[in-house]
């Protein structure tokens, strides 16, 4: 018992003295006020960020998307958003149980908020140093930006294509309207996208959507639709709609029916984007 106490103390201790050193290092409450400018440098070379003052050109705001794109990426890519200080434990624990049966670390198990921390302030590397930083200053940022500045912050940084950051030049790439202009079904085509722009855009550059990719789409259609943010006529008609890119659409599979993923496929113009896992 009494070794029990001072490891306890000991973690307690180790925790508090991380939780300062990374805190003191790292300013994330200046995204509260400030913006983060991303600077492509070609491919395969790492892209830089930085927190600026002056608002970028391509930057838009949260208001400057539609809501139902806004809510089929949150809903994808971080359900539970509004409802985490930061981090989502359910996520940890299936990440872990992952990383244990793999012996290396395979599922991040990010949350939108770490997904920002991690792209802004920190690298790619997979290691527990760099989880511990991460966790950290989520914990930080949830407390000293909110959600919407956070939100807002994700939008302009995610990698949606090769050189092509944020939801802004991404909606004009794919569908040549402005974020405002997105439509549920586009906005769920973004959302699929973001764990790995290279594999999964090979629907664009086919013109096709792979068997994946409509899955994908009709899932997060389908949990838009049951949380109530699609009326029953509008989820029937969204998983009709075409992409605008399509040669020739095909129907929607049942949400409930998984496909494979594609292949990777070297010729794709689009890389992967394994940074904002």
């Amino acid at each position: 018992m009494h070794r029990f106490f001072l490891l306890l103390v000991f973690c307690l201790g180790f925790y508090a003295v991380v939780f300062y050193a990374v805190a003191i290092a790292t300013d994330v409450g200046e995204l509260k006020t400030h913006y983060v400018w991303v600077n492509y440098r070609g491919k395969g070379k790492p892209v830089q960020m930085r927190v600026i003052k002056q608002r970028p050109v391509k930057w838009v705001g949260v208001d400057q998307v539609s809501k139902i794109a806004v809510s089929a990426i949150v809903i994808s890519e971080d359900d539970a958003f509004y409802q985490h200080n930061g981090y989502d434990f359910n996520q940890l624990i299936e990440a872990y149980k992952r990383d244990m049966e793999e012996h290396r670390f395979v599922r991040g198990g990010s949350t939108i908020t770490q997904q920002v921390v991690k792209n802004v302030y920190l690298t790619g590397e997979k290691t527990l140093w760099r989880k511990v930083k991460e966790l950290v200053l989520a914990l930080r940022l949830e407390k000293q930006v909110g959600k919407r500045k956070i939100l807002e912050t994700y939008l302009n940084v995610a990698e949606f294509g090769e050189g092509l950051y944020g939801i802004g030049p991404a909606s004009n790439y794919y569908f040549q309207k402005s974020p405002a202009e997105l439509n549920a079904k586009e906005g769920a085509f973004l959302a699929m996208l973001l764990p790995s722009p290279k594999r999964y855009s090979i629907s664009f550059r086919k013109r096709e959507l792979s068997p994946f990719a409509r899955s994908i789409i009709a899932s997060i259609l389908e949990k838009l639709h049951v949380t109530h943010r699609l009326t029953d006529e509008e989820f029937t008609t969204e998983l009709a709609r075409p992409l605008n890119f399509e040669a020739a659409p095909h129907p929607m599979l049942n949400p409930g029916l998984a496909a494979p993923e594609p292949a990777d496929d070297e010729d794709d113009p689009v890389t992967s984007n394994p940074s904002l896992r």
